[in-house]
């Protein structure tokens, strides 16, 4: 689990698609600050399919940079 602090565009040499998974979200504030979680899970086909993968966690810094990444991704301006 981990706070993304800044995001640091690379290049890779291999792309691939991942399987397709399920990812929950949650908004909460603490502190008077907002913060954006989203929760990944495993394929059904696995042992535990309800069991969570990875967290990561998003404050308006980061969430308003993913925000612009996500824009130039998908053409969204």
């Amino acid at each position: 689990m981990a706070m993304i602090g800044r995001f640091v565009e690379r290049q890779m040499e291999r792309n691939s698609i991942h399987d397709t998974i399920e990812a929950r979200y949650s908004i909460f504030e603490r502190d008077g600050r907002s913060f954006l979680q989203i929760d990944t899970y495993g394929r059904q086909s696995r042992e535990m399919p309800e069991k969570k993968s990875q967290s990561i966690q998003l404050d308006r810094e980061s969430g308003l940079e993913l925000l612009k990444i996500l824009k130039r991704a998908f053409h969204a301006d």
